[in-house]
């Protein structure tokens, strides 16, 4: 097998590949006019299809008083925000807060106090609206202050495309922008697959990036009058320049060195605390000679330092208005290196080299600590391609796991007993097949668990859960094994110290892989799944059917002793809307014959349902009113 190029190669050529495209130059240019224009505010454009979206810059500070430096959960975002204009279950952010703990995803209070200022106008509102409708690739961008809200609005954007299926591309891409979340942050967007989607280009001296690396409190005094007079520059950058010097030299140095030593304190660190800021996705460092990419976390923050400890304390501040000459020089880089180059740089060792050199040019000091950082971003252990291919020899070892439960399933669902799969697993004796299958259905969970793990630690490639093998064997063995779950957790008694399985007991490899199937490409070839059947399927397609039945079963048992109307209209309509559910998929053949088995749960039910009704008449004139839909609403 060929190797795959490390993760420095990769992201080697995603800088040749942006520095060879007007991506940057049409997204710095709008971010110009926006600092210009539209102060506090942003500017929209179109070019070739693509909906550029630049926040300005210049931003009030009023807002970051004195919020900024201090961690809130996203969560505090959602509060008051309609459904409509949040995320699939109303929440602005609705996908990272599901990542984890709700209040352990923190970002900036002052940035994001700033992006919803701009969230909350008609304005932001309409044409949000116009480019959801569209449907088509958005790019966010901003410089500085302005980076940070873009990064929002994106995360923002791309947890709203959660609900829908084939959702445009929504890329990001900041100059100078701060950092705006902690660790937990990180881990959710990393989860999501989203690292890919936000560039941040960093000057190699600018302080903006590293900032918030530093308690601010010491320096606020400082910083406000670094502030002003950058958004003074940026505002009005042909009449007035270099107001950094507003701050007088031994200002910029007690600045300098304040901010450099808490950089070089969280390079040095191994560990990042829940409090502390953590970059994320593919940062970008540029210079007059050149730019580098490099996008693992630990890499990136010791270039930080690195960069920034060649710095002096003038060049910290004056290399923060010198984005738009380093946007035209990226492209020459890679424009003008001679063929020799561009092949040797298809090496490791000859990447790292032109890249140190394109960020460490009359630094030859630099040379090699800034070598050395860019092999850390060359992942430890193997590549992802590589794991993707282990990962398939592994699922086909496990196929004789499969083919017992098949087997077994087969056995069931022509046995005398008539239970079908689901039931006669969930009452099964102590034979050796049962126990085998059993213990199948663990070893199946345990692989499947490490893939989702790999996926989320980024050791397996960016698409792999688009790809259709994984995404069909996924599904195949949800359908197969979770109705062995579901009786699981009934059998054990679970249901009755957590509850129902759908809320409190579902894996969450499920819901993962019903978010693959959701997502799949539809014009995959040979998925039929639309498609009328003319017999009933091999696996029920609703691997969370049997869950829906014990539901069912709970609610008839409940009817029989509740005397209170209310609770009874929501009881019956329960039963009725799983009634209709569970008719539809018989109809459509969507179940397997083991649902219709005999003596199968489902089939019981229906049983329990006849009887229960024929009763009505023993029953109080309330409950026969609820049947008769007089009091259902």
């Amino acid at each position: 097998m060929e190797a795959e190029a490390s993760s420095f190669e990769t992201s080697e050529m995603l800088a040749r590949f942006l520095g060879s495209t007007p991506i940057l130059t049409e997204s710095w240019n709008l971010c110009a006019r926006s600092n210009v224009m539209v102060p506090q505010g942003f500017l929209i454009d179109e070019v070739g299809g693509v909906t550029y979206v630049a926040f300005s810059g210049v931003q009030s500070l009023d807002g970051l008083e004195p919020r900024c430096g201090n961690l809130v959960p996203l969560s505090v975002a959602s509060a008051g925000v309609s459904p409509v204009y949040g995320g699939a279950d109303g929440g602005m952010f609705s996908a990272l807060q599901k990542q984890s703990d709700d209040n352990s995803v923190m970002v900036d209070a002052g940035l994001l106090q700033l992006f919803l200022n701009i969230y909350h106008t008609p304005v932001f509102q309409n044409q949000m609206f116009e480019i959801k409708k569209k449907q088509k690739p958005v790019v966010f961008t901003g410089h500085s202050i302005g980076g940070a809200i873009a990064t929002l609005s994106s995360l923002w954007l791309l947890s709203y495309y959660q609900s829908i299926s084939s959702p445009p591309s929504v890329i990001c891409f900041t100059y100078g922008s701060p950092l705006i979340g902690n660790e937990p942050l990180s881990r959710a967007i990393h989860q999501q697959r989203w690292g890919g989607n936000f560039c941040h280009l960093v000057s190699k001296f600018d302080i903006m990036p590293r900032l918030l690396f530093a308690p601010l409190a010491p320096i606020t005094n400082h910083l406000n009058t670094l502030l002003k007079s950058w958004q003074l520059t940026m505002n009005s950058p042909f009449l007035i320049r270099d107001l950094g010097n507003q701050l007088v030299e031994l200002e910029k140095s007690d600045l300098f060195r304040f901010v450099l030593h808490y950089v070089e304190a969280t390079a040095r660190s191994l560990e990042v605390g829940a409090n502390s800021f953590v970059p994320f996705g593919n940062f970008m460092f540029c210079s007059s000679d050149g730019a580098v990419c490099v996008d693992e976390t630990v890499a990136i923050v010791r270039m930080l330092h690195l960069t920034f400890a060649s710095s002096s304390p003038s060049s910290s501040i004056d290399d923060h208005l010198e984005y738009g000459s380093y946007v035209e020089k990226i492209s020459l880089q890679f424009l003008n290196r001679s063929g020799d180059e561009v092949c040797e740089s298809n090496t490791y060792e000859a990447g790292v080299t032109l890249a140190s050199q394109s960020v460490s040019t009359g630094q030859e000091h630099m040379v090699k600590p800034i070598k050395d950082c860019l092999r850390v971003a060359r992942r430890i252990g193997p590549t992802p391609n590589l794991n993707s291919a282990k990962l398939a020899i592994g699922l086909s070892r496990i196929a004789p796991l499969r083919a017992q439960i098949e087997w077994y399933k087969a056995l069931c669902d022509e046995s005398d007993d008539q239970l079908g799969y689901y039931d006669s697993f969930k009452l099964r004796g102590a034979s050796k097949r049962d126990f085998k299958v059993l213990m199948n259905r663990v070893k199946l969970g345990e692989f499947w668990n490490n893939v989702i793990d790999m996926l989320e630690k980024n050791q397996l490639p960016r698409d792999f859960h688009k790809r259709a093998k994984w995404v069909y064997a996924s599904q195949s063995y949800k359908l197969l094994v979770e109705p062995l779950d579901i009786a699981e957790y009934y059998r054990s008694g679970e249901y009755r110290k957590k509850g129902h399985y759908l809320k409190h007991g579902r894996a969450r490899r499920y819901e993962i892989f019903d978010k693959w199937w959701r997502e799949r490409d539809i014009y995959w070839e040979n998925d039929n799944s639309s498609k009328n059947r003319s017999k009933f399927a091999s696996l029920t397609q609703d691997s969370r059917f049997w869950a829906k039945v014990e539901e069912a079963r709970n609610w008839v048992e409940s009817v029989k002793c509740e005397r209170d109307p209310q609770e009874l209209t929501v009881l019956w309509a329960n039963i009725e809307k799983f009634e209709q559910y569970a008719r539809g998929m018989v109809e459509r053949k969507e179940v397997s014959i083991d649902v219709l088995a005999k003596n199968s749960s489902y089939m019981r039910l229906l049983e329990d349902l006849r009887i229960l009704r024929l009763q009505l008449p023993y029953f109080s004139p309330q409950i026969y009113g609820v049947l008769d839909r007089k009091v259902l609403p």
